[in-house]
C-alpha cells in the first residue's frame, strides 16, 4: 500500500503469494512466512515488486517472521522456533532448527529484542505459553561482539499463560526514537542521532538511476602503489 497520504492509502501493488501469513521487511527485501515456508521478494521498487526464484526455505507450517540484523527467526509450530541466515537475502539458509529438546512445540509467534549486551527472542508457544529463548551472551560467547553474532539459542525462562499464547507485541527496536516531523525527541541511555528516513536509508544503497550499487572484493593491482623502502605509503591512482 502507498501510506504517502495516510487518509488515502492506496494500492501500489499485489504480490501472488495466497498463503502469506506474516512478512517483515529489511531494507530492499520483504521476508515472508507462508503455508511453505519463508520467501524472500525484493521489494527495491515497491511498485515492482519481484518474488526471488529459489529464494525460500522450506518449512511445514511458518506462522511468523522476525528479522533481526542478519538472521529470520520464524515460528514454525511444531518445528519450533527456526534460525534463518539471511546474509545473502537472495540465497537464504536455514542455520537452525531450534526445539529446546522438545519443549518448544506450538510457537505461534517470534519477536527479537536486547536487554544489555545480549539478544533475547520470545516465544508464543501456544499451548505451553511464553518462552524467552537468550540467543547470546557473554557467557556463552565471549567475543560474541559485532554486528550480527552467531545466535547460540538457549532456553532460559518460561512462563504458562491461562490460554495459548498465540501473538506477541512489537518490542522497541531502537535506542532512540523521533517524533512524526524526523526530529529525535528522546534517547534511552546513549547519546546518537535519529533513525534514518526512507529517502536517507535508499541514499545506502541506490544509485542516481534507482538501481542498487554494489562493491566488490576484487582488488585491482593498477591501483596498488607499493611502499619503497624507508618510505611512506602513498596513495594510489586509479587506472
Amino acid at each position: 500500500l502507498d501510506m504517502d497520504d495516510p487518509m488515502a492509502p492506496e494500492v501500489a501493488a499485489v504480490i501472488e503469494l495466497p498463503d502469506a501469513r506474516a512478512t517483515a521487511l529489511q531494507f530492499r527485501y520483504l521476508f515472508v512466512a507462508d503455508g511453505a515456508g519463508l520467501q524472500v521478494v525484493d521489494v527495491t521498487d515497491p511498485r515492482h515488486p519481484r518474488i526471488v526464484p529459489g529464494a525460500r526455505v522450506v518449512l511445514d507450517d511458518a506462522r511468523r517472521v522476525y528479522v533481526a540484523r542478519s538472521f529470520a527467526y520464524v515460528a514454525a509450530k511444531a518445528q519450533g522456533l527456526a534460525i534463518i541466515d539471511v546474509e545473502k537475502p537472495e540465497r537464504p539458509r536455514l542455520y537452525q532448527m531450534f526445539t529446546a529438546d522438545g519443549r518448544i512445540d506450538d510457537a505461534h509467534d517470534v519477536i527479537v529484542a536486547s536487554t544489555n549486551a545480549s539478544l533475547f527472542a520470545y516465544v508464543a508457544d501456544g499451548r505451553n505459553g511464553l518462552k524467552v529463548v537468550q540467543l547470546t551472551s557473554p557467557d556463552s560467547q565471549p567475543r560474541f561482539y559485532g554486528f550480527s553474532p552467531d545466535p547460540m539459542p538457549e532456553l532460559i525462562a518460561w512462563y504458562e499463560t491461562k490460554r495459548p499464547a498465540i501473538s506477541l507485541s512489537k518490542p522497541l527496536d531502537r535506542d532512540r526514537a523521533v517524533d512524526e516531523t524526523g526530529h529525535q525527541m528522546a534517547v534511552f541511555g546513549r547519546l546518537g542521532s535519529r533513525p534514518f528516513t526512507l529517502k536517507e536509508q535508499r541514499r545506502l544503497y541506490l544509485g542516481a538511476d534507482g538501481n542498487p550499487w554494489f562493491t566488490s572484493d576484487e582488488v585491482r593491482m593498477q591501483d596498488y602503489v607499493p611502499v619503497p623502502a624507508g618510505g611512506k605509503r602513498q596513495a594510489g591512482i586509479g587506472g
